[in-house]
């Protein structure tokens, strides 16, 4: 599960705080999972806060408070289609349920070959580039017409060799 490594890459987030704030480095210690395991589990919650000495639901609650934390395995490839309200009136539904018609799944699922997760998402920040998206908490698209959303898709899976 945790590694000593993992651990230590706590130990140089927890190092940037001062000693007694140390549970300022939740989030780093959250992403840092992830990175590595490609989620967060309840028992990846509890490492995080004995070592930042916090409550377990503390760390909990930030997991949960934020979308760029998974809370369980998802695909090899996130997408997050903004569907605030700017990006619903510049067709953020339509862009979503065009990826839902095209990888053959509802939001909040993963293809069954383990490649796409399709999640809806708060406001990106981009409202002016709508319809938006986030691609693995990293990558943001923006104006993603069918043609620009298929492109991506088949871009996607041809970088895996599943074209």
């Amino acid at each position: 599960m945790i590694t000593e490594a993992t651990k230590e890459r706590f130990a140089r987030e927890v190092a940037k705080y001062p000693a007694d704030q140390k549970q300022s480095a939740v989030m780093a210690c959250l992403s840092i999972v992830q990175q590595e395991q490609g989620w967060v589990s309840a028992e990846s919650e509890a490492v995080i806060a004995e070592f930042l000495g916090m409550a377990e639901i503390a760390v909990h609650e930030v997991t949960t408070f934020y979308n760029m934390y998974n809370q369980r395995p998802v695909g090899k490839f996130k997408l997050n289609v903004c569907t605030n309200l700017p990006c619903q009136l510049r067709d953020g539904y339509k862009a979503l349920h065009h990826l839902e018609s095209r990888l053959g799944i509802k939001m909040g699922e993963t293809t069954p070959d383990g490649m796409f997760t399709l999640q809806q998402s708060e406001c990106l920040g981009a409202c002016a580039d709508s319809p938006v998206m986030l691609v693995n908490d990293r990558c943001m698209c923006s104006f993603m017409s069918n043609e620009k959303l298929d492109e991506l898709i088949d871009g996607l899976r041809a970088a895996e060799g599943k074209a």
